[in-house]
């Protein structure tokens, strides 16, 4: 039951997390940091380059979302538990865009120009990417 209620929680937790601030960027360190989350990131992206806004787009949100409803929809009978290599899958890619993120901060503080700060979005989003990693790894296919 209660892999049921966190995975139904990843429900309302992806959207938050896309909405929660990941990073705090300024040029100056003297200036406010303006706030960039998951949604304001692939808005920008849209804007500037449209393919690598449709890889971002999934990785970020669809993988992750239809993920957690293809494991709730296993866990209540609705779904053949046959689909749970595949919606594993789709947690692995996820995770790649946390890699993205983290390999941006890296860099960016390597070059030196500007402030650059993690958000609480970011935990929250990792967090949430790698719980639904360990729903599907304890949802196991019953015998039978």
């Amino acid at each position: 039951m209660w892999l049921k209620l966190v995975n139904l929680s990843l429900l309302v937790l992806f959207p938050v997390a896309w909405m929660a601030p990941l990073l705090k960027a300024g040029l100056l360190p003297f200036f406010a940091l303006s706030e960039i989350s998951v949604l304001t990131g692939l808005q920008a992206l849209w804007e500037k380059d449209i393919f690598l806004a449709v890889v971002v787009t999934f990785f970020a949100l669809v993988a992750p979302y239809l993920k957690t409803i293809g494991l709730a929809l296993i866990h209540f009978r609705m779904a053949s538990p046959r689909l749970l290599p595949a919606i594993t899958l789709m947690g692995k890619l996820a995770m790649a865009d946390i890699f993205l993120i983290a390999l941006y901060i890296v860099v960016a503080k390597g070059v030196g120009i500007g402030r650059l700060e993690t958000g609480w979005g970011l935990y929250l989003f990792t967090g949430c990417i790698i719980l639904s990693l360990f729903v599907s790894f304890w949802s196991k296919k019953p015998d039978g």
